[in-house]
Parts: structure tokens; sequence; C-alpha cells
């Protein structure tokens, strides 16, 4: 078969594993207002269980990262949307706060494997100078997922209830999982085709080269992006995580409708993301940082908006929601997939991809930990947690403006 032909399998397949994760992970919040209402489960207590998730999520992807850049993606991934169908299904059968949590450090451990992995695969069938439109394109995996996902568990959760929410998100990776098997290899070699030629790489794969590739320039590289990635994903989750909450205990909106608001912010994302990905190689050649800096600032003037007026109607706090998804994505999607990429190149993507994750990974336990409590203290008033995101997005912003200054002059940078 062509080679052309089995770069679009592996997109198919890598891009459909990284959406049906969403699946086995978007349900919890759509559900947890009504789910804690049955289960007579207050905020703190949620959080709770969205950490153990988190925590586990975190430790998996440095796991996941340099245990696929070893034993290659295609068995991680398979075990890992495994072990997420089996925990999805698992939640529709709980009913405590012990239970949920310890499914939950299992369906985190395998959703870690899914984007460092499938980052990695990609980086092996598509080179540096087609990765910001490529990955633009593919990393709107997890925005189209992520709505796809809340629309399913928000119309399931409106029709059958908040269990049946997680045995559909279950199913849905359960099919993703068969296509998955026939469409997804390693690298060319697997099916008989040359190794991917791109400057720098010498041909070498990380199990022959060791861990040469892994520079000073490209350490401090990846440290600095990783430590934009905390913030950035600190916004990402407590929106995920909370957004629905919010919508129907402060706005008064049912579960599904609150469902449904809380999917402007993902949807916005993708044009985000494919704006991104196409001013990255189109104009700015292939320099990522300066694109992720431009659409940063702008997330934190929408954030300073949210602060302002967040709390005035439900419709104004969804509109907001999708600006922050727009100028949000873009980065995320670029400094972590194409970006990612560029600093590992084809030996070391799927590890810097892990680094990168995982630090990212802390900022949503810690955005967990923090909002719940935070909610309960001040009694519901969404004050506070919107000055929060607002520090987070200057934070991120400052940070990526760094990686900017740094790699001005460098022809290998991000």
């Amino acid at each position: 078969m062509p080679k052309s032909s089995w770069r679009w399998r592996v997109f198919a397949a890598t891009w459909l594993s990284y959406a049906g994760f969403y699946f086995c992970r978007k349900p919890f919040s759509i559900v947890k207002g009504t789910m804690g209402e049955e289960l007579g489960i207050d905020a703190t207590s949620l959080a709770t269980i969205g950490t153990a998730y988190l925590l586990a999520y975190t430790v998996g992807q440095f796991i996941a990262g340099a245990a696929g850049n070893r034993w290659g993606a295609r068995i991680l991934l398979l075990i890992g949307m495994a072990v997420a169908i089996g925990t999805g299904i698992g939640f529709g059968f709980s009913n405590s706060v012990a239970t949920f949590s310890a499914l939950m450090v299992l369906n985190g451990l395998g959703q870690a494997t899914g984007w460092s992995n499938n980052v990695g695969n990609m980086a092996s069938w598509f080179g540096r100078e087609e990765r910001g439109r490529v990955m633009g394109v593919w990393a709107t995996c997890y925005q189209v997922g992520g709505v796809a996902a809340n629309t399913l568990a928000a119309f399931i959760l409106g029709a059958y209830g908040w269990r049946h929410s997680f045995f559909a998100g279950a199913a849905v990776l359960t099919v993703v999982w068969i296509f998955f098997v026939f469409n997804q290899r390693n690298q060319p070699s697997d099916v008989g085709l040359p190794e991917l030629d791109e400057p720098g790489s010498d041909g070498a794969t990380a199990e022959e080269s060791g861990w040469s590739w892994l520079t000073g320039p490209v350490l401090t590289n990846m440290l600095m992006v990783g430590a934009f990635y905390f913030f950035v994903k600190f916004i990402r989750y407590a929106i995920w995580s909370w957004a629905p909450y919010f919508l129907d205990l402060n706005f008064g909106l049912e579960g599904d409708e609150a469902g449904y608001f809380s999917t402007t912010f993902d949807i916005a994302g993708i044009a985000g993301v494919l704006a991104a990905g196409w001013l990255s190689d189109k104009v700015f050649k292939s320099k990522r940082a300066i694109v992720s800096l431009l659409f940063m600032v702008g997330m934190a003037i929408a954030c300073g908006v949210m602060y302002v007026a967040g709390q005035t109607s439900p419709v104004v706090f969804a509109a907001l929601l999708g600006i922050v998804g727009f100028t949000l994505y873009g980065p995320d999607a670029l400094m972590t997939g194409a970006g990612a990429m560029d600093i590992g190149s084809r030996r070391g993507a799927t590890f810097v991809a892990g680094v990168i994750n995982g630090m990212g990974s802390v900022g949503s336990v810690v955005q967990e930990l923090v909002i719940g409590k935070m909610y309960d203290d001040s009694a519901g008033d969404l004050g506070p947690i919107f000055g929060l995101l607002m520090g987070a997005s200057i934070g991120a912003t400052v940070l990526i403006g760094v990686v900017v200054l740094r790699n001005r002059n460098q022809t290998a940078g991000v």
C-alpha cells in the first residue's frame, strides 16, 4: 500500500484514538451535579474524585512518554484504551466516593497513554515543514472529542440518567479500539516503507541513539514549554471540570442544558486550533511560540472580562467560554503537538510530549484541589474563581513570552 495511504490511515486512527478517550473522560464532569445531588456528594468530595483521576493522569504522563519512546505507541495505546473502557463501565455501577476514586486512578493511568504516544506516532509519519497544518487539523481531536463526548453524555443524562452516560462513552471507545487495531502502525518500516527523512534525526531511533538528543537547548525548551503548559492546562481543566457544575448550580440550568452550554468552549477551540496551525506554517515559518504568544494575550484579556462580567447570565458566561476556548486551544495544541515534535524531533517526540503534558497535568491537579474548596468556602461566589483563572492566564502569557525571546535567533526553536 502506498505510503500516503498509510499516513492518512495512521492520522485517522490516532485522531479517533485521542478523541475516543474523551468519551470515558468527560461524562464525570457533565453528570457531577446530578450525580452529586442523587448520591449526597458535595463539591469538595467531587473534587476529591476528580483529583484521584488527575494525580494518576499526571504520573502516568511521565511514565507513558518514556515507555512509548522505548516500546512504541501501539501496545500502550491499545492497553490504555482498554483500561478506560473498563473503568467507564465501572463508573456506571458505582455509588461511593471511594469506589469512584479507585476507578478514577485506573482511568487516569489508562488515559495518560493517549497524548504523548499519539503525538509521537504522528511524528514518525509527518515532517517538520508540514506539522503546523497537519497537527492543527489533527489536534482538533480533543476539541471534537470533547464536544461529542459532552453532547452524548448530556443527552444520555437527560434521557436515561447519569449512569448510562458512562456506559455510552465506554461503547463509543470500544468501537474506536477496534478501528485502531486495523489502521495504526508505529512507523513506516512496520509496513515495509522507508522511514521519514528528518533533518537532525540521522535516521536513528531512540533505542539506537540513547538520550543523546536531549541536549541543553532541547531540555530547556521542553521545561519552559512544560511550565507554560501548567497554567494552560490549569485553565482548560478548570473549565472542563467545573463549567457544567457552575451552569447547573449558579445559573439554574438543568444538567443536560448545562452540558450543552459548556460545549461552546470546545467548539470555539476547534477554530482556534486550525487558525494557530495555519498561521505557524504559512505566516511564521514553523515558529510555534510567537503564534502562541499572540493567542495567549487574547486569552488573558478574555479571562479578565470573565472576572468582571462572567456572572451576568448563562449566555454571557457561555460566550466568554467560547472566546477563552478559541484563544486557549490554539497554543495548547500547537505547543504540545507540533511544538513537542519540533523540540524532540522524530526520535524524542513521544518523550518530550509526555514531559510537557505531565508538567501541564500538575496544573490540572492543582485546579481540582483548589476550585472545589474555593467554591464551598465562598458559598458559591464565582468571583474568586474567575480571578484565579485570570491570574493563571497572565502566568501562561509571561512564560510563552520568555520562550519566544529565548528562541528568536534559533533556527531549530519552537
